[in-house]
């Protein structure tokens, strides 16, 4: 283990990222126990305010984000200072991302079904980044001999076919394989080959004179979907907590 690590992260200066994620996945893990504390009315937590202004815990998160990522350009890459800048970094992004979807729609939404969004986001954070740590990044290994030169050269070029394909993913409506099609090698690759979701700009293109392909698509999706929206809700209301329900409609009268 310590072999591994002195490789893999020591060695290639990912110890700072390793600090950031660890403090991004327990900074967001903490902030979520509290915010459901008070939300359920228990313990000694409470809502930010100043001058009767709710202050959401994003300011915050990007005044650390702010110094941490600064700080990081002005220290360096080694020592106690880059590690520490790190830390700040990932803390500032934890609280950053958590309310990722207040950000993105510019509403309170924390609570509510959009604010889905942020958990969704904060996963796919931390496993992209998880993925650099555990080695998929061809780049950035000390000590190369000639053998490792000649695999980074096709390293390089695997991840600008895997890009290329990345494209094709994200062009037929599939943004997740899209994003780890980048660094995982293959993965887009299963992404381009496959149907188009239902209004990509691939089904738009494609499949607005083949109503056999638009059909297939749309029967694949609503499979897919049928199949994992269920499990994926469970895990984000596991992670996050279970969204307030929508407000019923008052029918309106003519």
């Amino acid at each position: 283990m310590g072999h591994w690590l002195e490789r893999n992260i020591v060695e290639p200066g990912k110890l700072p990222l390793l600090l950031a994620l660890t403090a991004f996945v327990l900074t967001f893990l903490i902030t979520r126990v509290v915010t459901r504390m008070i939300r359920a009315g228990k313990g000694p937590f409470g809502n930010v305010k100043a001058g009767g202004m709710h202050i959401h815990h994003v300011v915050p998160g990007v005044v650390l984000t702010v110094v941490g990522g600064f700080g990081a350009v002005a220290s360096g890459q080694s020592g106690f200072g880059a590690g520490l800048c790190a830390v700040l970094f990932g803390m500032g992004a934890g609280l950053v991302l958590d309310e990722f979807a207040l950000i993105l729609h510019l509403d309170d939404v924390y609570w509510t079904e959009a604010g889905r969004k942020s958990v969704e986001v904060v996963v796919l954070t931390a496993a992209l980044v998880g993925l650099v740590l555990l080695g998929f990044l061809p780049f950035g290994v000390n000590d190369l001999s000639d053998e490792d030169i000649q695999n980074r050269g096709g390293a390089m070029l695997s991840v600008g076919v895997n890009f290329f394909f990345s494209l094709l993913a994200l062009s037929k409506g599939k943004a997740r394989t899209a994003i780890f099609g980048v660094i995982v090698p293959f993965v887009a690759l299963l992404g381009a080959l496959r149907l188009a979701r239902p209004g990509s700009l691939w089904a738009k293109r494609f499949y607005g004179r083949r109503p056999r392909a638009r059909s297939r698509s749309t029967l694949r999706a609503y499979r897919h979907d049928r199949r994992w929206a269920g499990p994926r809700r469970r895990i984000q209301d596991l992670i996050g907590g279970k969204p307030d329900p929508a407000p019923a409609r008052t029918p309106v009268s003519r």
